[in-house]
């Protein structure tokens, strides 16, 4: 018997609802391999129990019953897991900012490749792609768009929105320091705006985890955001060593102004270019 184990601290107790969820989370790696077993309790919490009033099931034990047993309705769940929401230009500073401090950087490259990880349903990457076009360097850039979500993939590949929305991605346009109007991207169509489709002719999008897969190609800049902001310090880590590894000599990382990686084990090896916005660039 180990003489000091009277003096151990305990470790501290779980909910049950914790516990399901570690089962829930593990279950679904062992059987998917899809890996959220690093993000935050209150996020796995929030929609897990979201999902449970959706599907109608009275617990998390008996959702992880099901889920084993049938990958259609682990798809259904995987919607609620990562919960694709985003917006074009969102948050428009972050592309005003891009322009006016990394833009003029960039133009210095022969050729570009930029990473858009965690790419969700495509708002990003078109919006990405608006600004390199207005900019002059879209036909030089290869866009990696990556996310673990398949449908969301799917409907990024399609660049549909719905119309309802476009005042609002508009008015993030304009904010953002468009140079155009931003009704010249796009075609209406009924309750649809269709986009360029030569906006992604050179965008490969693709199934990538940043909790489980490596690094695929060197970049000059990667666009992160909204992402870490759902993962623990360990997981954020990891992500952060993946774009530190991508990245080229002097390269660009873009969080927006929600993250940061104040705390992580990577301060020291990024250096802040645009701090508002949570640009920063890399420095070893």
């Amino acid at each position: 018997m180990n003489p000091n184990a009277a003096s151990l601290p305990l470790p501290s107790a779980l909910s049950n609802t914790e516990i399901e969820l570690r089962l829930l989370m593990e279950a679904i790696y062992l059987r998917y391999s899809y890996d959220f077993r690093n993000y935050t309790v209150a996020s796995q919490k929030r929609r897990v129990l979201h999902a449970l009033a959706q599907l109608g099931l009275p617990s998390i034990s008996a959702l992880q019953e099901k889920v084993l047993r049938d990958p259609l309705l682990f798809g259904r769940l995987l919607e609620f897991l990562t919960i694709p929401v985003s917006e074009m230009f969102r948050d428009p500073a972050y592309f005003l900012a891009l322009r006016r401090h990394v833009v003029p950087i960039l133009h210095t490259y022969a050729s570009l490749k930029v990473w858009v990880a965690g790419c969700s349903t495509g708002e990003e990457v078109f919006s990405l792609a608006i600004l390199l076009r207005e900019e002059g360097l879209l036909s030089r850039t290869q866009i990696y768009a990556t996310d673990i979500n398949p449908a969301s993939l799917e409907k990024a590949r399609q660049g549909i929105f719905p119309i309802e929305s476009i005042r609002g991605y508009t008015a993030n346009y304009q904010r953002a320091g468009g140079r155009s109007s931003f009704s010249d991207y796009y075609t209406a169509a009924y309750d649809a705006a269709r986009f360029d489709p030569a906006l992604c002719a050179d965008v490969i999008f693709a199934d990538h985890s940043l909790a489980t897969d490596s690094v695929f190609a060197e970049t000059q800049f990667v666009s992160c955001r909204n992402v870490l902001i759902y993962f623990n310090r360990e997981l954020q880590d990891r992500a952060l060593g993946l774009f530190h590894e991508s990245l080229c000599h002097r390269g660009f990382l873009g969080l927006g102004a929600k993250e940061s990686i104040d705390f992580s084990s990577y301060t020291g090896r990024f250096d802040a270019h645009s701090q508002p916005e949570r640009i920063y660039r890399k420095a070893t």
